[in-house]
Order: structure tokens, then sequence, then C-alpha cells
């Protein structure tokens, strides 16, 4: 596929970031691209976020739970760059009318004080690299049209990335049970859903592996400082109503965020 071409489909779909009006699959659209050629796409729009200011911070792991697969009609995971905008402060009040067709989850955040790099590392690798862990909502959200997307449409979308908010209590990984922690998610002070770790690939610190090692083929190290997350423990829920989302993890902790209609 011509780099032209990569660059349309790149600022297409920049554009429906900034419009926030969904497209068509950009597989339809564009037929020949493929999973490589959508992590280029990718690249090519955190290159014009850096340049236009934003910072590379992180990494992040989607659909790696069967429950998330069957949810979005995927059949691997999927996996995008975190940048700074992303991230929301905890507490405060998010606008429903900045995205297309989101979707809450709940699942761990990982800070890194190592350097991680494929394609061989292992789970004692990643457990060795983790400074910190900390509960984490991320909220997805596809600038494809009613979430018609096969592996290179949310590959090309960066991820279905949307939002992501850190909770505000970091935990040692050795004083939790990350391959047995039950996660509940509440609305308006009302269970949603409840999932556990166990769900995110057997425990987390496989997931964080299984994406190094893959992203490698991409020449993509973690770099110590970054944030990683893993994927979701739970089924996402739809955010479409005003209220209070609140996602906990049992003997952990708890983190809480606001949508305004």
């Amino acid at each position: 596929m011509p780099t032209l071409t990569l660059d349309d489909v790149a600022s297409t779909l920049r554009g429906a970031r900034e419009r926030t009006q969904p497209i068509a699959p950009p597989s339809e659209t564009w037929p020949g691209l493929d999973p490589d050629a959508a992590f280029e796409v990718q690249k090519i729009n955190v290159a014009h976020a850096v340049a236009q200011g934003d910072r590379l911070v992180g990494y992040k792991l989607g659909n790696i739970a069967k429950v998330m697969q069957d949810a979005f009609g995927l059949d691997q995971p999927d996996y995008g760059h975190l940048l700074a905008s992303v991230f929301a402060y905890e507490g405060t009040t998010l606008d429903r009318g900045a995205f297309i067709e989101p979707f809450v989850e709940l699942e761990p955040a990982f800070v890194l004080r190592k350097q991680l790099a494929g394609p061989t590392t292992t789970v004692a690798d990643v457990i060795d690299a983790i400074e910190f862990a900390v509960p984490a909502i991320e909220i997805i959200d596809s600038r494809v049209k009613d979430w018609q997307i096969g592996l290179s449409d949310t590959l090309a979308d960066n991820g279905s990335t949307g939002a992501v908010i850190l909770g505000g209590t970091p935990r040692k990984v050795t004083d939790l049970t990350l391959r047995d922690t039950p996660g509940v998610l509440t609305f308006n002070h009302r269970e949603v859903i409840a999932g556990n770790t166990r769900n995110i690939l057997g425990n987390p610190f496989a997931a964080v592996a299984w994406l190094v090692n893959r992203l490698a083929a991409y020449n993509v190290v973690f770099e110590p400082g970054q944030v990683i997350l893993p994927g979701s423990c739970l089924q996402a829920v739809p955010m479409n109503e005003a209220g209070r989302w609140s996602g906990t993890f049992e003997g952990w902790g708890t983190v809480e965020f606001d949508v305004s209609a």
C-alpha cells in the first residue's frame, strides 16, 4: 500500500476524531489495509499528535478477554499507543459529547521502572519491570460507525482508545494477587457488571508480556515511566447517560469519574 494512501487513512481517522463523526470501516474503504499497514497508520497519527505538542506515555492492549472479543466481533487482541492527551483526572467530569459511541472498562494499569523489549520477554521480566499498579478506567471509543470493526480497523484507529482515568491507590504488585482480584463497575451507585483480573489472559502480567513481544515486531520498546494497560477484566459497558461511574478492585482501590449529558 503506498505511503500516500496510509496518510489518507490516517487523516480520515483524525478528522473523524476531531469532528466526533464516525466513518465507514477503513478496511472497506481501503481493501488493502492489513494489520501491519494499520499499525503504520497508528504510528502516523501518533507522530502527528507529538508534532502538535502531545506526548507518548505508554501502550495499551485491548480485547484480550474472550468476553470482549465476542462483544466486538474480534478473534484476537488489538493494541495501541497511549498519548498524554487521552488521560483525564479522577473525579472530574467528562463530556459525553466529546465521544462517538463510548464504552467503559475497568482494568489495572502498570507504571514501569525498567525497560521491556521483546520478542523474548517473560512474565517474570514483566513483574520485575513494574514500579507499581493502580486501578484504572479506560473509555474505548471507535471512529468506525456502529463499531463495525475488524482487526485492521481498530488498529488503524489506535486500538479504539477514547480516554484513560488512573486511580490514586498505587500498590506494589507483590502486595496484590492479580491472577485473582475481583473487580466491579458501578453507575450511579448501582452495580453494572463484575469481573476478575484472571480474565486478562490468566493474569495481567501475561497480557503485558504478550504485548511487549507482539510490538517487538514493530521495533517498539517499553520505557521506564510509561503506563501500560493490559486490558479489561470485564465486558465493556456503554457510556450513554449523565452520572457517576465507579470501578473498584476488591482489597485494592477505586477509580471514579462523572459524565455530563
